[in-house]
């Protein structure tokens, strides 16, 4: 069988099938080359001296790691020349990252979580960058934090790496989610998997149970439910599974199917969720509803949120499309 190349699954979808534009193309491939430096930087782990706290914080308040810093360098540095952005957001900024005058500018705009997970790297386990792609506003020219507030259907291409065992690139352009893997002696990423599809059953969930006691009513009962196993109401055994970080997670569920939840709680009332919908929660939910999955808040659709801030936190809740119908049925019946 003939290996099809990142490049050429591109091209052949700039021109055979009419699916992305050039400049879409030559990003993608920009941002990919980003993901595989930083694939080889956290590789490198320990003996590169990159492991551990870097003594900043981000603008979420939280304390950064040193590949933070390094993989948000990588994915600005790599993206700033290539004339096909306008500008760039990133988790790690307080603001958009204008592209310097020197350098051309594109249509479209780029938001990243460079390094998902990043509280993992210290022990050694799967993280990952999440990218999504919107168009610059008609008559835009010096884009402003209002310029990216779109809503997740805006979304023209979005995307995430996973860095573990090997390094795998997930893709979706609309029309379908298209999985690649790093090829280090080729030296670029090769189609594995086109047309991933998640079961809309499962016996598998993630989330984090140590903040049961500060979850709403409906979220407690599910987990309830599926934890009564064979005896209980759903009438099946559920596994277990969270790994905390959400491309690792996703990446299973794209696999084998599965519901990631990272619900809303009472722990700060002021908070409606903790992941942000801008880096995270949009860019999966795309990809998600792409391989026939469901995203929601458990009270609406993430895709249809009106985004009012660039850092803006959600609820999440994803995966295997009948459990999270579930866990959206029974918001409902409490009126949440």
């Amino acid at each position: 069988m003939k290996r099809i190349t990142l490049t050429r699954f591109l091209i052949d979808e700039q021109y055979n099938r009419k699916a992305v534009p050039a400049d879409l193309r030559l990003l993608i491939e920009v941002v990919s080359r980003s993901i595989k430096a930083i694939s080889t930087t956290v590789g490198k782990g320990a003996l590169a001296g990159i492991l551990g706290d870097a003594g900043s914080g981000n603008i979420q308040g939280e304390a950064q790691k040193k590949l933070d810093v390094i993989a948000n360098e990588i994915l600005l540095e790599a993206n700033e020349w290539g004339g096909h952005l306008a500008a760039m957001a990133s988790e790690e900024m307080e603001g958009p990252h204008a592209i310097p005058h020197r350098f051309p500018k594109g249509e479209y705009l780029l938001l990243f979580d460079p390094l998902d997970g990043s509280s993992n790297i210290d022990v050694n386990t799967s993280v990952g960058t999440i990218f999504s792609v919107l168009r610059c506003p008609e008559g835009v020219t010096t884009p402003t934090e209002s310029a990216f507030l779109q809503p997740g259907t805006a979304q023209v291409c979005a995307g995430f790496a996973v860095y573990g065992p090997s390094t795998v690139l997930v893709l979706t352009l609309g029309a379908g989610v298209h999985t690649f893997t790093l090829d280090r002696e080729l030296g670029g990423f090769v189609l594995t998997q086109q047309h991933v599809q998640i079961p809309a059953d499962t016996q598998e969930f993630a989330i984090n149970m140590s903040n049961m006691r500060h979850w709403e009513p409906p979220m407690k009962r599910y987990v309830e439910e599926m934890l009564a196993g064979k005896t209980g109401p759903l009438g099946r055994d559920y596994n277990m599974r969270w790994i905390a970080s959400m491309v690792a997670d996703v990446f299973r569920i794209l696999t084998r199917g599965g519901i990631f939840m990272y619900p809303r709680d009472n722990k700060d009332p002021s908070k409606p969720g903790r992941l942000r919908l801008m880096y995270e929660a949009n860019p999966m939910a795309m990809i998600i509803e792409q391989a026939g999955g469901a995203a929601s808040t458990g009270r609406e659709r993430i895709l249809d949120i009106e985004p009012s801030a660039l850092h803006q936190r959600v609820a999440v809740i994803l995966g295997s499309k009948n459990e999270v119908e579930r866990v959206v049925s029974y918001h409902r019946v409490v009126g949440e």
